[in-house]
């Protein structure tokens, strides 16, 4: 009996229908169902609403099927929302003490702090122990 191994690592999305995947063939769903109401509740007249589906059936079909650097059309939605959201300017200033109060024996120190573990045998035979 022959075994063959099956391979769980490819990071690869199964297909549902006509090649999409899952995640693809939802937003043509959606997409189909937003273009139908695009063309059949608006009370326009008949050359709009169609203009409008197919507009809307088009971007559909770019973002569900239109993957730029491998990544799906709702990362990139996401980055760029998250782009606008966060400040795009920082400003680093010097950080200027009054001259009058700054003494003239000023030191820096450094104060490290003491940990229970860098305690070493011989320091706590010292402390009596």
């Amino acid at each position: 009996m022959n075994r063959h191994e099956i391979p769980t690592h490819l990071n690869v999305e199964d297909k549902a229908i006509a090649g999409l995947t899952m995640r693809q063939l939802m937003t043509v769903a959606i997409g189909l169902g937003l273009s139908y109401g695009a063309a059949n509740q608006l009370p326009l007249p008949m050359p709009v609403p169609a203009v409008l589906g197919a507009l809307i059936m088009a971007a559909i079909a770019v973002a569900a099927l239109w993957r730029p650097g491998g990544r799906p059309m709702e990362d990139w939605a996401f980055v760029l929302l998250r782009y606008w959201a966060i400040p795009r300017v920082a400003v680093w200033r010097v950080r200027r003490s009054d001259p009058s109060q700054r003494r003239k024996d000023q030191t820096y120190e450094v104060v490290l702090p003491d940990s229970a573990w860098t305690t070493t045998v011989t320091e706590e035979r010292s402390d009596g122990r």
